[in-house]
């Protein structure tokens, strides 16, 4: 009954004005059935019986309406404030940054996760970052945590930041390099022109934007700070499906549960 259920044809518009993207629910539904070996289940079931007691099995699917923070929908449905998340990424002279989020962390982790994005997209340590959260007088504005919105909402207004600032490091490098931009290629935090072995390091890039003496100062400010907003046009969907195999003793009611 559930796999006949199952929606197959993506994106699927649902009834309530909301769109699925995308979703792969037999295969979550094929991993469950494996890890809690229904194939056994009937053999299991006999073995309780011996023993004078029932043995029962439940499936459950589902999925979720997760990254809240469509401002249009939220405000549809009654909300009274933008869902939008703000991320601003503030690199230092020395090549170090620190991070200004709204996504406030109670316990999640965000403080390595949100570094991990950072360290990856910018080729430096983790130990180089640092994630400022929680403080009304630093932060650019922020809807908090829940909703599973954190790293798929706060996190990707992060992500647009480094990309604001990443772009500006280029037209930086690009002056230093006496390239056009348009040739600079960024990765594994080095500035380098396409298929050359010329290049600069992100720390040097860095250090020049705060210490002007060679910049192009006639089209570029000072400075390596960037902000960014970030208000998805959808939800994330993820999905999963539960299992659970229960015996009960019908003489006491005592029900265990089994896996």
């Amino acid at each position: 009954l559930r796999r006949k259920n199952f929606i197959r044809t993506f994106p699927y518009a649902t009834p309530v004005g909301l769109t699925y993207d995308t979703g792969d629910y037999e295969a979550t539904l094929n991993k469950a059935l494996e890890l809690a070996d229904v194939k056994g289940f009937a053999a299991r079931k006999a073995e309780s019986a011996k023993k004078g007691l029932l043995r029962g099995i439940g499936y459950a699917a589902y999925i979720e309406a997760c990254g809240i923070a469509p401002s249009n929908i939220a405000g549809a449905l009654g909300a009274r404030a933008g869902l939008y998340e703000a991320g601003e990424v503030r690199v230092h002279p020395t090549g170090k940054v620190t991070v200004f989020t709204g996504s406030h962390s109670h316990g999640q982790g965000h403080e390595t996760t949100f570094a991990q994005v950072v360290a990856d997209k910018l080729g430096i340590s983790m130990d180089d970052v640092d994630i400022q959260h929680g403080d009304t007088g630093k932060i650019l504005f922020g809807m908090g945590t829940y909703g599973s919105r954190s790293i798929a909402v706060g996190g990707t207004a992060i992500v647009k930041a480094l990309d604001k600032v990443i772009a500006k490091g280029k037209k930086i490098a690009a002056h230093l390099l006496e390239a056009s931009d348009a040739v600079i290629e960024f990765a594994n935090g080095e500035f380098r022109v396409a298929g050359t072995d010329r290049k600069k390091s992100f720390a040097e890039v860095a250090l020049t934007a705060y210490v002007p003496h060679n910049y192009p100062l006639d089209r570029l400010e000072p400075g390596l700070n960037e902000n960014a907003f970030y208000d998805p046009t959808n939800f994330t969907y993820p999905a999963g499906t539960y299992i659970c195999e229960v015996e009960v003793d019908p003489d006491t009611g005592r029900v265990a549960i089994d896996r």
